[in-house]
């Protein structure tokens, strides 16, 4: 990126003075207006000096607007995020670089960028002289309370001359997104139904029945135990080859988003939409570093491509980049306009979806009963529910009866669920493991039954 080109033709070169000429500041604009003025009054009175003043007046601004475009600075400019990805409320920093590429030393340069209101306040730095092949490094904060992808630039570069007579404005063509993510609170790891296979905490292996003749056979790859080598296969296949003894059975979790529009009341930061998304993005990660495969579906049945169809694994190389467009995804989630959940019943409903985890808005009779069907394809579920009454209710105010989300609870106990509901303002740390003790009694007061 440089603000510098090829020599003008003299198309261009007219545009080009036209432009140069339009951006004389106000300094400049009163020093020709009274070089003007001093030259007209020098010549109906007849006063030769004062001609000289007028015209030294009138000229300077210009000749300082015709040297200024004339001059050709290549000056490169790039930015840096750091972190490109940060969470709402948080802070980024971005890191300017300007380089003087040419071999003439720049004059007063002021920069700026263009960023989103949402951000803060466009940021403007003033550059003192660059030296041949010099550079110099600025930086400024941005933060926002709205999670989003936000464009920063372009970048803007303000060339002036010693005397602030004409100002020109350049522009360098590439930007950059910053992305603000929900926030995620860290979860304690507590242990509920549908944990209990795979990775994390209960973990199995199912290991080869078959004999020797049956073992399936795979490529050898660096660091695997020379002991586990199978000859038969080397010799056939022409390449070493390793008992493939163990099939790892990993634990999958699928975390459901209700974003109906009509199950949300309010807006902004303090919603209760924008907590049980953050509440996903928690789930998520949490389930994720204790080794889950995850999956991230929403009402309408849509769903985040994973590593096959059982979505992203967790206790992996990749686990960070899975996380990470998880959260990039969740970043621009915003309402639909579905009526149901039986789009997500579709898609849970064609197979067993180990621990299911939802964040629900305000359910019907109808939706509720869609939910309670959703438990028996899974081997936990937990459902936080959010009552849009009760986050809609001003400080001070009594809230209603709450008779919806109590039904909606309920039923939900009913068909097998683990359900809470979700008070404004609650953490879901405290919330995650109010689910566990809930399981934890319901299962006591089951066995108790049992022995009685």
């Amino acid at each position: 990126m440089t603000t510098a080109g090829p020599a003008p033709t003299p198309e261009q070169d007219k545009g080009g003075l036209r432009t140069a000429l339009a951006g004389l500041t106000t300094r400049g604009r009163s020093f020709l207006a009274a070089g003007i003025a001093a030259a007209i009054c020098a010549y109906v009175l007849g006063q030769s000096d004062l001609l000289r003043v007028g015209l030294l007046l009138a000229v300077l601004p210009l000749v300082c607007a015709t040297v200024l475009y004339r001059t050709r600075y290549r000056v490169a400019g790039s930015r840096r995020l750091s972190p490109a990805r940060v969470p709402a409320g948080s802070e980024a920093r971005v890191h300017l670089r300007m380089d003087n590429v040419s071999r003439l030393p720049t004059g007063l340069l002021m920069l700026q960028d263009r960023v989103p209101y949402v951000l803060g306040p466009r940021p403007r730095f003033v550059l003192d002289r660059v030296e041949a092949g010099g550079r110099r490094e600025v930086s400024y904060r941005v933060r926002s309370d709205l999670r989003g992808r936000y464009p920063l630039g372009p970048l803007q570069l303000r060339l002036t001359d010693p005397f602030g007579m004409c100002e020109l404005t350049r522009s360098f063509s590439t930007y950059d997104t910053l992305t603000v993510i929900p926030r995620v609170e860290a979860l304690s790891p507590v242990r509920l139904n549908g944990e209990a296979k795979g990775y994390g905490d209960g973990r199995q292996r199912s290991l080869a029945l078959a004999g020797e003749d049956d073992v399936i056979p795979r490529g050898y790859r660096h660091g695997d135990d020379l002991r586990r080598v199978h000859w038969r296969s080397t010799a056939r296949y022409g390449e070493l080859m390793v008992r493939r003894e163990e099939q790892p059975q990993r634990a999958r979790c699928t975390v459901l988003l209700d974003t109906r529009a009509e199950a949300y009341l309010g807006a902004g930061p303090d919603s209760a939409f924008e907590w049980a998304v953050s509440g996903a993005a928690s789930m998520l990660v949490h389930m994720l570093e204790r080794g889950f495969s995850v999956r991230l579906l929403t009402d309408t049945g849509n769903s985040v491509p994973g590593e096959g169809a059982d979505g992203f694994a967790g206790a992996s190389q990749e686990s960070a980049d899975a996380a990470g467009l998880m959260m990039d995804t969740l970043a621009v989630i915003d309402h639909s306009d579905g009526t149901g959940l039986s789009p997500a019943y579709d898609v849970v409903r064609g197979g067993n979806e180990g621990l299911l985890v939802a964040f629900l808005g305000d359910l019907d009779e109808e939706q509720a009963t869609v939910i309670g069907k959703m438990r028996q394809r899974s081997g936990g579920a937990v459902a936080f529910l959010l009552d849009s009454e009760a986050w809609t209710t001003e400080p001070g105010e009594v809230p209603g009866a709450g008779g919806a989300s109590e039904e909606s609870v309920r039923l939900l106990h009913e068909a097998g669920w683990t359900a809470l509901t979700v008070p404004r303002g609650a953490s879901l740390t405290d919330l995650w493991r109010q689910a566990d003790r809930q399981r934890t009694g319901v299962m006591s007061g089951i066995g108790r039954e049992g022995r009685s």
